[in-house]
């Protein structure tokens, strides 16, 4: 018997998803249209055993001549008939013996055509019926099932795509990124979404199984109504000849044989490759990799929890403990916890620290002043400048945390080396109104003499340096506590509000020419 062959669905791996792929290529609809495909095969199935008694009907007419006819029926090989165990004992096996029965029997009886009309006929026909039923609950089931899954997949795909543009694009920027391209954020976002998917994908295999469970229970269904069908169909031939009946009990002999597994085992022994494995676990996300998963840029500094001291204004001040990480980006990143599953981590706030001003360690407690990242450029550009107080759960871990801070910021950081402490703007205003006006120390200044400009007078009047004379201050020298460049000499120091500089008297000098030198 010649077989005719069609290409079935195939795929690059096994019967189970491999855990270290976190995409896998496995196309979740191949095994839903293999099982939509067999439903398929036993629907055409039932069609030609259908065609098979109803041209057996009619040939009880037309004897031997007309009995040619049914033969035909079930000449051609069954449409997707590599389904089937091409051994013997199988459903080609059954068919292959009704095409050298029917061949003997070349008179049938006409008292049976309205026998068969009547009850075999309305059997088979409940039987496509049901088969079509069960092939629309399949495509609403796990078809359905396995697009949700094809989308799941593509969004993880994406992540990982992005993830990895940005992880190559951290050695070439010098690490220089924006808080919502920070690979390390990148990275929990990737985990966020392959969780989702393999939600969906457990979700699915746990249908496909479901469905694979019960394909066997209506395999043995159909090939009971098959055989139920073939018994009601010998009951009606029962007058004809002692041949005929030879013949037909042969047929339905054939078909009782069967084994109501027999099919379904030679079935998955075929497809092993392309089932689902019932035995094989389910997927873990703690089992699987994807690419960049442990580059260098997503791993952090240092990480934990830290307390933080409540920036609210006339409300409760304390302390709220949060999830805090330095990455390898020189961000100082705030989460409200660890978890990647339940939500997609997003950073509460983010410092750039090369940007920060730190302050020292005072016990357990440090503090790091400068501008919350995370709103992105535009949101940056305006976000104010906030000095934020945390507190360790140790001395030593409070002195590793610093460190740590300290040596991702690099010089180009400001290090304050006391202790910076918070203050409110209302506290700021009410310090600088407490605080005084600046003091000065006054300073002596020696007399210009204004008299006497003659050449031997000034010579003769003034030594060159008297003994006991103040010290005067050269020409346009401004005194200390002055107030401002053009304060003339003997000027009054004045407070810290600025006044307009007074017209200056001239000054005459009186020349020592002895020592060629301005007194």
């Amino acid at each position: 018997m010649a077989t005719h062959q069609q290409n079935l669905p195939t795929r690059t791996t096994g019967s189970s998803i491999e855990d270290d792929d976190a995409v896998p290529d496995i196309d979740p609809t191949n095994t839903s249209g293999l099982l939509q495909e067999r439903l398929q095969a036993y629907k055409h199935a039932c069609r030609y055993l259908e065609a098979y008694i109803s041209a057996t009907e009619k040939v009880q007419k037309a004897h031997a001549k007309e009995y040619e006819k049914v033969l035909k029926t079930v000449s051609d090989p069954l449409k997707e008939g590599h389904h089937f165990d091409q051994s013997l004992g199988g459903i080609a096996g059954l068919f292959e013996n009704i095409r050298s029965n029917t061949k003997g029997i070349a008179n049938s009886h006409l008292e049976a055509e309205k026998t068969i009309k009547g009850s075999v006929l309305p059997i088979l026909e409940r039987l496509h019926t049901e088969i079509k039923n069960k092939s629309k609950e399949l495509e609403k089931g796990a078809v359905k099932g396995s697009k949700e899954v094809d989308k799941a997949r593509n969004v993880t795909q994406k992540h990982i795509e992005l993830l990895g543009q940005h992880t190559a694009a951290f050695a070439s920027s010098g690490g220089k990124v924006d808080p919502s391209t920070d690979p390390y954020v990148l990275q929990r976002g990737v985990n966020h979404r392959l969780n989702k998917q393999v939600l969906e994908e457990n979700n699915n295999r746990h249908d496909l199984i479901e469905i694979q469970n019960s394909f066997a229970a209506f395999e043995a269904h159909v090939i009971q109504i098959f055989q139920q069908a073939l018994q009601t169909f010998l009951q009606c031939v029962g007058g004809q000849l002692e041949r005929q009946k030879a013949m037909y009990s042969d047929i339905v002999s054939t078909a009782q044989k069967i084994p109501l597994d027999f099919e379904f085992k030679g079935f998955v022994h075929r497809n092993n490759q392309l089932l689902v494995d019932p035995s094989a676990p389910k997927r873990d996300v703690s089992h699987i990799s994807f690419p960049n998963q442990n580059h260098a840029s997503t791993q952090p500094l240092i990480a934990g929890t830290l307390e933080r001291k409540s920036r609210a204004m006339g409300g409760l001040k304390g302390y709220s403990t949060d999830y805090y990480v330095v990455t390898r980006s020189k961000f100082l990143h705030e989460f409200k916890d660890d978890d990647d599953i339940r939500k997609d981590p997003s950073p509460e706030l983010s410092l750039y620290l090369p940007d920060c001003t730190i302050g020292a360690v005072s016990g357990e407690k440090f503090n790091v002043k400068g501008k919350d990242a995370s709103k992105g450029k535009v949101g940056g550009a305006f976000a104010m400048s906030h000095e934020l107080s945390f507190k360790a759960h140790s001395p030593a871990d409070a002195e590793r945390w610093y460190n740590v801070i300290k040596e991702t910021a690099g010089g180009s950081a400001t290090y304050s080396t006391e202790p910076m402490s918070p203050t409110s703007p209302v506290e700021s205003r009410h310090e600088s109104s407490q605080q005084q006006p600046p003091q000065y120390q006054e300073k002596s200044v020696a007399p210009v003499q204004t008299q006497g400009l003659g050449q031997g007078q000034g010579a003769s009047s003034a030594g060159p340096m008297s003994a006991g004379a103040p010290t005067q201050q050269p020409y346009n020298t401004p005194v200390s506590g002055g107030g401002g460049q053009n304060a003339g000499i003997g000027s009054t120091p004045t407070s810290g509000v600025e006044r307009k500089p007074a017209r200056q008297r001239p000054i005459v000098m009186n020349v020592d020419m002895r020592y060629g030198l301005d007194v």
